[in-house]
Formats: C-alpha cells, structure tokens, sequence
C-alpha cells in the first residue's frame, strides 16, 4: 500500500483539481477540458461576487470569458445542466450517466413531485410552441381557472428531473426548457447505465478529479449504492486500475490512480494566491478538505447574522499547497468597485503573503468587472 505524507495528498489534490498550473488550456478549449476533467461545475445563484460556476472555471482557465461557457452549452452542446451533487454544468460525453438518476426519478423511486396534469399541460406547450421558461406560464393562472403559477413551475423541475425536458440554455440566469430530443446533440450515447458501469463511472470520476477518494466521497450525495461502489473499489484495485494510499494520521484507506500520481509529478505548486468560490469543487467536501488541508470551512451565508464568525460570504484564499485564510468581500458592479469587508488569515501573515493577495485581488475585481480594490 502506498504510503503518502500530507503534504503530498495536497498536491496531489491540487494538481488533479488544476490548481498547481494551466492544466486545462485556454479560452474556450480550456473550458470544456475543465469541465470534463473535474466531472461537473456547481451553479449557484448567490451573486454577491461572480457566480460560482464562472468563479470555479475562471480560477483555472486563462483568458476565460462566460461567454464561452453559454456557448458549449447552446451552440456546441459539449456541455449540458443537470445534478451532480447539486445543480451542475455536466460533459456532454458523460450524458448517459444521468440517466441512471433520471431513471430512479420517472420511476418513482426517487420522489420530486409528480401531478400528471401539470405535467402533461407544460410539456404538451414546449412541444407545440418550441423552447419556453417557467415564466410563459404565468399567464395560465388567468385564462384558466384550475392552473396555479406555482404547479407549472414544480412541472417544469419535474420533467427536468426525469430527463424529458433539458435546459437549452439560459437568459437572464433564467432556464429556457426544451423537450430533450430537441437540445440532445446527434451521436450521443443514451444507453441507460447499470448499477456496475455507474459505479465505476462515479469512482473514475471523482479520483480523475480529486486525485485522492475515500469510499464514502464517491457516493457524496447522490444516492448511489454504497455496496456496489465497494465492490468496484474491490475490482478496480485487484486490476491495479487503482491504487490503495495510507495519508499518515488517517484511518481510512483513500484511493488514487497511477495517472493522478504522474499529472501531480509533473506539477508545482507556486507562490501564489488563488481565490476560490465557496462552491468550488477542491472545497465543497468540507470533511475532506479538513483533513488533508487542516481548513475549517463553512459558508455563512446560511447561518444566522448573530452567529456567523467571518461573513455572508467569504471566500476561501488558497497560497501555494494550503489554505491562508479567507476573504469578506463584495463586488458592486455599478461602482465597478471591489470591497474588501475583511481579510482572515488562518496564521500571521508575511510580506510575501500579503503581496501575492494584492495581486490576486486585483485580478479578482477585473474579473468582476470591477476596476478598483478598496477596504482592508
């Protein structure tokens, strides 16, 4: 079994999250290679800075534009929106592997909500009339009596769910639904999973991704078998398509793969500060990112004001192979000024430090749309 320090498992982690290095190209090319690297991007609405899905995918693509996300979705369809853990920008060469949970959601086996005459209604209008949002439905409530705004909405999420509707894209942040023959490209694989191939999938996956996994992250949230998983654990390591890793000071065996281990010796970790979303996938895993970074992590935004310790929403502040601390800020776009609230470092800050931060921030508020910094 290998045997490997902490500092090791953070690069590790690191090098396979493409944050030791310009991984995954640029522009648009790299967009698309850091979605299919890292399995999925998160989408969140919180929009007191750039919203959680351009965040993660700027942190680590040079030269990256939203633009070039809208496009993959809308105009290549290399890219498609459904769940991960939650909602999430997808590869389009791992669609057949949503189906697995939109399957266990048509069935029944998986609840949402179900009302088949709402569902009926709003799918029968998208198929007649071509792409709608959850908004042409508003009307309804007025010409016909029985129809509550409310219902289409929870329709709407329902067909989504269960794969007949998909997102063609959006305006405003706002889903525009289309039946899913409409926005699938041609060649597409749309042959359902088995309970074997989605569990090597997600295994595949989250080490490609993360570089380092213990069993019970591999399931993280999405319902999966945890016996099918150890079983896949089991084969994979008997054919040394991965390798069992013993962290010093962990219980738990954590997994990895040869090609994780040679993309982590081919990188370094730098001097330099990144600034990272609260939904980004190297820190979504709270438990784990305790673990192997020793950083104590929660997004306060749902926390009661009285009791929050940081702020609304600060940002978690990655220097080198650890993290240094953590950022209170705001960008008000209209003043295209970043505001800084406060810094928390996790240990007393040097020069070094807090120049690389400078740095950081102000390549933070440009990409905010900000020209200025301004607070602590």
């Amino acid at each position: 079994m290998l045997e490997i320090s902490n500092k090791e498992a953070r690069h590790l982690m690191l090098a396979s999250q493409g944050l030791t290095g310009n991984s995954f190209g640029n522009k648009k090319e790299g967009t698309l290679n850091a979605i299919e690297h890292l399995g999925y991007v998160q989408i969140d609405t919180i929009s007191v800075v750039e919203r959680a899905h351009h965040h993660t995918i700027w942190t680590r693509v040079n030269d990256y534009k939203k633009s070039y996300l809208d496009e993959l979705v809308e105009t290549d369809k290399t890219v498609f929106e459904y769940w991960s853990h939650a909602a999430a920008f997808l590869p389009m060469r791992d669609y057949r592997f949503s189906l697995y949970r939109k399957n266990l959601f048509a069935t029944g086996k998986l609840k949402w909500y179900f009302n088949k005459r709402a569902t009926k209604f709003v799918y029968d209008r998208i198929v007649a009339e071509g792409p709608l949002q959850s908004k042409d439905f508003e009307e309804k409530k007025k010409k016909q009596g029985w129809w509550e705004w409310k219902e289409s909405k929870r329709a709407l999420e329902q067909l989504f769910i269960e794969g007949k509707l998909m997102v063609a894209k959006r305006q405003g942040f706002q889903k525009v639904y289309d039946i899913t023959e409409r926005v699938l490209p041609a060649g597409v694989n749309t042959k359902a999973p088995t309970e074997k191939e989605y569990a090597e999938y997600l295994v595949t996956k989250t080490i490609r991704a993360n570089g380092l996994a213990a069993n019970n992250e591999i399931g993280y949230l999405r319902r999966h078998s945890k016996t099918a998983i150890s079983k896949v654990l089991k084969e994979m390591e008997e054919k040394e398509l991965i390798l069992p890793v013993k962290l010093k000071g962990v219980n738990e065996i954590l997994y990895t793969s040869q090609q994780s281990l040679d993309l982590a010796s081919k990188q370094k970790a730098t001097k330099t500060v990144s600034i990272l979303s609260p939904f980004d996938n190297c820190v979504i895993q709270r438990t784990r990112l305790k673990r192997v970074f020793g950083f104590d992590y929660t997004i306060e935004c749902y926390v009661p004001e009285p009791k929050r310790q940081y702020g609304y929403f600060c940002l978690p502040m990655l220097y080198g192979d650890n993290f240094a601390g953590r950022i209170d800020c705001k960008a008000e776009r209209s003043e295209q000024v970043l505001y800084i609230k406060n810094v928390f470092y996790e240990k007393k800050a040097d020069e070094k430090l807090k120049a690389a931060l400078g740095k950081a921030l102000k390549k933070f508020a440009a990409f905010n749309g900000c020209k200025e910094v301004k607070g602590i």
